[in-house]
């Protein structure tokens, strides 16, 4: 009896012990998660994504001219994605470089909604691969046309899996609703991205820039299109900022080499 009574009591205290652990262990994995959310790595790359028929060299120009512009020096890597989700990079990040350029592009660069989505889909698979290689956690982007589209697509859809977190994006003449001109025709792809919004992070800081050759747009972006972007970001991010430029080089194809835009990545994506 006096036997039984000794494993009962031993029982009971062990139990006790249990029990008064429970809450350390709750505190210290809270803090382990707080301290994974909170952390932010030392590389915040600014990730480039260009248009339709564009290759991942379509920057090299813009990269070279903001280089002469800041004191830090930025190096470049690009990063092709092939049909067959294989990467082929040129260039490379410089040890120390803090804020490096990667500009993704596609070997498929066709235009239309079905190719969008696919290329949104690869530029998540050279995320991925990218993130693994240098291990940072939080990015600014520029998308020029289309590459606002599929920079967009991302954040709603598949960055949360990744666990970065993006600070600020910049969409130069990206066609929210396409190509259609008609400000009562909604397209699938602005319709997809509406739906999307609220995946979007609180956080984010969003610049939507449009071009102005004439009253209607850039030549070949309607204005209407790129001004739908206010339905799919204000309201859901941290700030929503719409800026129309105008004069030398507002046309759609040469936007990214206008010196205003020039000026606003240098000022707005670079630290």
């Amino acid at each position: 009896m006096r036997s039984f009574n000794h494993y009962w009591s031993l029982g009971i205290i062990l139990a006790l012990i249990c029990l008064l652990s429970v809450p350390g262990l709750c505190w210290h994995s809270q803090q382990i998660r707080a301290a994974r959310a909170t952390y932010r790595s030392a590389m915040a790359p600014v990730i480039l994504v260009p248009g339709s028929s564009a290759t991942q060299n379509r920057f090299n120009q813009l990269v070279k001219e903001l280089n002469t512009q800041t004191k830090t020096q930025h190096s470049l890597l690009r990063v092709e994605v092939k049909t067959n989700n294989q990467l082929v990079y040129s260039g490379a990040i410089r040890r120390g470089d803090r804020q490096p350029f990667i500009v993704i592009g596609f070997q498929n660069r066709a235009d239309g909604l079905t190719n969008i989505r696919k290329q949104a889909a690869w530029f998540t698979i050279a995320f991925r691969a990218l993130q693994k290689t240098y291990h940072f956690n939080h990015f600014s982007a520029m998308g020029h046309s289309n590459g606002g589209l599929i920079l967009t697509l991302f954040m709603e859809n598949a960055m949360a899996k990744t666990g970065a977190h993006a600070d600020r994006l910049m969409t130069i003449a990206s066609p929210f609703n396409l190509e259609e001109a008609n400000p009562k025709v909604d397209t699938p792809m602005f319709t997809q991205l509406v739906a999307g919004r609220q995946h979007l992070s609180k956080d984010l800081v969003v610049y939507s820039l449009a071009g102005s050759q004439s009253y209607t747009g850039d030549g070949i972006v309607p204005f209407d299109s790129v001004d739908r972007g206010k339905y799919i970001f204000q309201k859901q991010v941290k700030s929503f900022t719409q800026i129309t430029v105008s004069g030398a080089n507002a046309n759609h194809a040469n936007l990214p080499e206008n010196q205003q835009i020039v000026r606003l990545i240098r000022q707005d994506l670079l630290d």
